[in-house]
């Protein structure tokens, strides 16, 4: 009945734009949107549905959008995406159900959200190619990656423990790590910031650095999280890692009125204000292109989960707009290196999210000495 729902009013948004001359602009609209391109039959091969955010997020949306977009107009390839008109399972299918009958050979989701709707669609289009951004297809008790899905997934950990590594070594001591939602992404990202703080003070033989660490419980912009982050500048906090979507932009706020510091997190957001001094990225474009590549050379990686880490280069931190100046281009590639080499055990013996058993690690499950972490609720 909610699928039900969730088609007639896509078709009702639809029906009233085109009456008044306008256009969907999402999963509704059936003309191309901006940067798409249809083949001689009004068709479209390859298909991106954004989660709820925007085609612009400066985040998992953009990047995969514009990986698939590069390939496509590389190759020549139709390609157009969608946007669903509510946050549901239902209204996921339902944009996956346009998608395929607006002829889409190969979908495109980004992020977690999206492990539900692909494991029920999987089955339900078995000549579908489907790739699941930042997840595992699964029903909240079994997992399945079927042959006509790829996985992709990102050493989240690897990607904080740069962040965190360069922190220090810039000189910063009083650390704050702001996520989102509690999820294993965001978690990896926060203990990976934690590791990588006490790897670098141990390194430079700094007795203490201090860190706040706080997940808000969601990954909009709100007044509390900027008063939270304001109050931590205040307190003696020197930089963030912000990272839980719209988060960020609280935390940005925050610290343009405190003459505060952030670290972004998934891709690079030194265009997103003056405070960001380098970002936590990953991959996503790049893994993106590489995979709908496979895909026209008919190579799909079906039925495999993909770890991008350092080691194929899928987490990193930007070079070209980074702010930072003790933290040289030579520390940079040190780090990396012994990441991507797993020098020592460096990236091996990382603490995630969960143990080998996948049993929930907490942030007082971490080894460390140097750094002292005050836990927010």
């Amino acid at each position: 009945m909610k699928k039900l729902l969730a088609m007639l009013m896509a078709a009702a948004m639809t029906l009233s734009l085109v009456a008044c001359g306008g256009s969907a602009g999402g999963a509704e609209d059936t003309a191309p949107q901006e940067g798409t391109a249809a083949s001689e039959d009004g068709t479209y091969e390859l298909a991106l549905i954004t989660d709820v955010g925007t085609i612009d997020d400066k985040s998992f949306n953009q990047g995969s959008w514009e990986g698939l977009k590069k390939f496509a107009e590389e190759a020549g390839i139709s390609h157009k995406y969608y946007k669903p008109v509510e946050k549901s399972t239902d209204s996921y299918l339902a944009s996956i159900e346009l998608a395929v009958k607006g002829g889409a050979k190969l979908i495109v989701t980004p992020g977690f959200l999206y492990e539900e709707p692909i494991f029920i669609a999987q089955e339900q289009y078995p000549d579908v190619k489907f790739v699941l951004i930042d997840g595992t297809p699964n029903n909240g008790t079994e997992f399945k990656i079927a042959d006509n899905t790829v996985s992709i997934t990102y050493a989240e950990e690897q990607a904080g423990f740069l962040a965190g590594y360069a922190a220090v070594k810039e000189g910063y001591t009083k650390l704050g790590f702001m996520g989102g939602m509690a999820v294993p992404a965001v978690v990896r990202f926060g203990y990976g910031f934690v590791q990588g703080a006490e790897a670098a003070a141990a390194e430079l033989g700094i007795s203490e650095v201090q860190m706040n660490y706080h997940y808000t419980g969601g990954f909009s912009a709100t007044p509390e999280a900027q008063t939270l982050a304001a109050s931590w500048y205040q307190n003696g906090t020197e930089v963030i890692f912000a990272c839980g979507g719209a988060v960020g932009n609280s935390v940005m706020a925050a610290a343009a009125q405190s003459n505060g510091k952030v670290i972004g997190v998934d891709v690079d957001q030194s265009s997103e204000s003056e405070t960001v001094i380098t970002s936590a990225m990953k991959g996503i474009q790049a893994s993106v292109y590489d995979v709908v590549k496979k895909y026209s050379e008919g190579q799909f990686p079906g039925g495999q989960a993909l770890v991008f880490s350092a080691e194929n280069n899928g987490v990193a931190l930007p070079n070209e707009t980074s702010k930072l100046t003790n933290f040289t281009q030579d520390d940079y590639n040190a780090v990396f290196n012994a990441l991507a080499s797993d020098e020592n055990g460096i990236a091996s013996s990382m603490i995630k999210d969960a143990d080998k058993d996948g049993n929930p690690i907490s942030l007082s499950d971490i080894p460390v000495s140097i750094v002292k972490l005050t836990e927010i609720k």
